[in-house]
């Protein structure tokens, strides 16, 4: 009794047996506080090694922009082929050129020849898979370069195809030679694979894609983040290709126009019943986008054809919106008409995951390293990616723009990267292939 009330009763007593847990209190909160700091370090060497890669990966850039390899350049195609083969191989891979086989998916676009694939397969200790995907072809003619040459503007590279995508190639191969540096191998296998036929929606490759995806346990691809914000992708649209051809019967415009059936009528009905098909609510777009008609100006046009570009969010949406528009076709404004419909399943789309959401949070763990932010983005842009392909038969992590940052594809003389986005670039693609390996990506 007499102990208790001169403990309350002395404040300077209760202060002095506070000192010590407000002493330990501080001691741990400045622990917490150093080793966060800690951990928010950059890695060494790999952030040395991605300095001293810059210049190389400069190097690169300029070798594979010079080469002109538009998706439909088999000559050109050959040649890059030729040379991603040699550096992989010279980086210690298992390395095999592949030829289209009879997998080919054929649109309507898909040219006779399609330009081979390059892949190689690096063997390690551990026991994790992992691919890393980049395609070597472009949009672009063979002769446009003298338009649009390789070259340095300040802080901008410029070149036909080196935002999309071989700057995802380059990226590759200095990451490949970073953990070559570091003699890392503490994956189980490491493959690459890089295509020649990504801009005209994958025929030969996409199999091939899908079937490796479904082989490994984290996919990395790596076209290019945007030029205005560091990011990566979680998901992207897919693409799909409607064509409407419909079959009248022609005859004299001026003389006997009531024995045609008219092939524009017909046609120009069947686009506005098929207006409205969009759905802002799933994301899923169908808009009409070219037509053509007729023979001659004085006849009744026996034919017809137009195309329709559709865009969905989901793998499961495609079918959908084709059955919607095989009904509405089936209500013909001319009875005669004959009205056909194709419906291409260009790309799927890419939707995020848990897994690749997780492996998305850690890339942005990882980047804090240097002190910078990411974006880890799950709305879909509107482009398609092989990204997605990869994905279609697993539950692993794939991710999407693990390339540099950049602008301007598909234009005819403005496409360049950010020099200054090599070295956290490369930071990143090294030090993820090394968490995933090592399972520190949880």
């Amino acid at each position: 009794m007499d102990v208790h009330t001169r403990h309350v009763s002395s404040p300077g007593h209760s202060l002095r047996s506070f000192v010590p847990f407000l002493t330990a209190f501080l001691f741990l909160l400045l622990g917490t506080f150093t080793a966060g700091k800690l951990h928010a370090q950059p890695v060494e060497p790999v952030v040395s090694l991605a300095k001293k890669e810059k210049a190389a990966l400069m190097d690169t850039l300029k070798q594979l922009v010079e080469i002109e390899s538009g998706s439909r350049e088999i000559e050109g195609l050959d040649r890059l082929a030729g040379v991603i083969a040699s550096r992989l191989q010279a980086l210690g891979g298992k390395v095999e050129i592949i030829e289209p086989g009879a997998d080919v998916y054929k649109m309507h676009d898909t040219p006779e020849k399609i330009g081979k694939m390059v892949r190689a397969t690096f063997a390690g200790t551990g026991g994790k898979k992992i691919l890393l995907i980049a395609h070597m072809d472009t949009v672009y003619p063979k002769g446009m370069i003298a338009q649009q040459p390789f070259e340095i503007k300040g802080d901008w590279a410029y070149g036909l195809g080196i935002s999309d995508d071989k700057q995802g190639v380059a990226v590759i191969l200095h990451t490949l030679e970073m953990l070559r540096a570091m003699n890392f191998r503490e994956y189980g296998t490491l493959t690459v694979l890089i295509n020649g036929d990504e801009e005209i929606s994958s025929p030969a490759s996409r199999a091939l894609l899908t079937q490796l995806g479904s082989e490994h346990d984290a996919v990395m691809s790596y076209e290019a983040s945007r030029a205005e914000v560091d990011k990566l992708s979680l998901a992207t649209a897919g693409i799909a290709a409607v064509t409407l051809t419909v079959r009248g019967r022609g005859s004299h415009s001026g003389s006997a126009p009531e024995k045609g059936v008219n092939a524009l009528y017909e046609l120009a009905h069947q686009i506005m019943q098929t207006r409205d098909l969009s759905d802002p609510a799933t994301g899923v777009k169908m808009n009409w986008t070219m037509a053509n008609a007729g023979i001659t100006r004085n006849m009744i046009p026996p034919g017809a054809q137009a195309a329709a570009d559709v865009r969905v969010l989901r793998v499961s949406d495609y079918d959908g919106i084709e059955k919607k528009v095989r009904e509405r076709i089936k209500n013909k404004l001319l009875p005669e008409a004959q009205v056909d419909m194709n419906f291409e399943r260009r790309r799927p789309p890419l939707e995020a995951t848990p897994a690749s959401r997780a492996l998305g949070e850690h890339a942005q763990r990882i980047y804090r390293e240097l002190g910078m932010d990411l974006v880890v983005d799950a709305v879909a842009e509107g482009g398609g990616t092989d990204a997605a392909f990869a994905a279609l038969n697993t539950k692993a992590p794939v991710i999407e723009r693990f390339g540099l940052r950049g602008f301007g594809a598909h234009s005819t003389n403005a496409e360049y990267i950010l020099i200054n986005s090599i070295e956290p670039r490369l930071y990143l693609s090294t030090r993820m292939i090394m968490d995933i390996a090592q399972g520190k990506n949880r």
